[in-house]
């Protein structure tokens, strides 16, 4: 064999292991654990931010008091099911 056969096939290995080496067999990508994680809790601010946005795009005429009622409203049903300890 030749010098320049046994370089190539040398090459031909080295490109071999690195494109393997660069396959991701460890879990953590799209469809790893950390995909899976639910997201956390709703906490009372950030539906009070999503019910006040919501008014303001649908109800932006009504009067201010009865919005408050409206987005206390929708406060508690979005707070119905997050923790006790979130309330």
């Amino acid at each position: 064999m030749t010098s320049s056969r046994i370089l190539l096939r040398i090459a031909a290995l080295a490109a071999a292991g690195l494109a393997l080496a660069a396959c991701e067999t460890t879990g953590t990508g799209p469809q790893g654990p950390a995909a899976m994680t639910p997201p956390p809790p709703m906490t009372r601010s950030e539906a009070a931010m999503e019910c006040w946005m919501g008014t303001e795009k649908g109800d932006a005429r009504m009067n201010l008091d009865k919005r408050a009622d409206i987005v206390d409203r929708c406060i508690e049903q979005k707070m119905k099911g997050a923790p006790a300890a979130q309330r």
